[in-house]
């Protein structure tokens, strides 16, 4: 399947004269595999690294894939098919962040979680600049769980993307692909975590509940609007639950921006 995907996003480039493609690496599984796909097109391809604050490992993780992206390019025996150019990018944004954080701070606005939010919206500005200045577009690296199953997304930061390859594919099918191409073993082990937070939490730390949990609930969800006197157990009923709702109070990240229809 990544061929496909490879070749679906070198057909909406050329489609739209666009001559390279922006992902923000984080140290992931999925930034990992888009990087890796977008770089299989043969288009230019910009990886970034933005840390604020970042966790060393995690930091370190992403630089790894950088440098093993670079190799690919010079390399055959890493499988690439046809293996485009790779610039790495780092910029650090922990004293823009932390110049943000000072001022909202002292106008009362301290909400730690708008903070951690605040983060990934000042990478996809950053994202959009490099993409804007290169004739770009910014790659999204969202899976299906995350944008499609419990909105586990910033609205208007790692939600702000141009074109999302991965978004119909589940975690399992991420790690999956990640093999196929070679991903290093240490970012297929990592505990996914979206690096917005000081203390380094992860995604389960925030969700409560793992990603292979989270596909079985979403399962469920969609066999029971089918069958609604479908069998489960009772552990699949408390998943099914929390699934729910987490996926109730991210629902307005999902849709449309309401609008207001002015009477005809």
């Amino acid at each position: 399947m990544h061929k496909q995907i490879t070749k679906w996003i070198k057909d909406y480039a050329k489609k739209n004269g666009i001559e390279s493609l922006v992902v923000g690496v984080s140290g992931g599984i999925d930034s990992a595999v888009v990087s890796t796909l977008c770089a299989n097109t043969g288009l230019m391809t910009r990886v970034v690294t933005m840390p604020i604050r970042q966790n060393k490992k995690t930091h370190e993780l992403s630089l790894r894939h950088c440098e093993w992206l670079f190799e690919r390019t010079f390399n055959r025996k890493f499988g690439a098919t046809t293996p485009g150019p790779i610039i790495h990018v780092n910029i650090d944004l922990t004293k823009t962040f932390a110049v943000f954080e000072k001022q909202l701070k002292l106008a009362g606005h301290d909400s730690e979680l708008a903070f951690a939010n605040s983060r990934s919206r000042l990478r996809m500005m950053t994202l959009y600049q490099i993409a804007q200045s290169n004739n770009g577009i910014v790659v999204g690296t969202g899976n299906k769980v995350e944008d499609f199953g419990v909105g586990f997304f910033t609205k208007y930061g790692d939600g702000g993307v141009d074109i999302s390859p991965i978004a119909d594919l589940t975690k399992t099918e991420v790690w999956e692909m990640g093999r196929e191409l070679g991903i290093i073993q240490d970012i297929i082990d990592a505990p996914p975590t979206d690096g917005l937070w000081d203390d380094g939490r992860n995604d389960e730390d925030q969700l409560g509940m793992s990603y292979l949990d989270l596909e079985n609930a979403m399962r469920l969800d969609e066999w029971l609007k089918n069958d609604t006197n479908l069998a489960i157990s009772p552990k699949e009923k408390k998943q099914l639950k929390k699934y729910r709702e987490i996926r109730s109070r991210n629902l307005h990240k999902m849709g449309q921006i309401p609008i207001f229809k002015k009477p005809i």
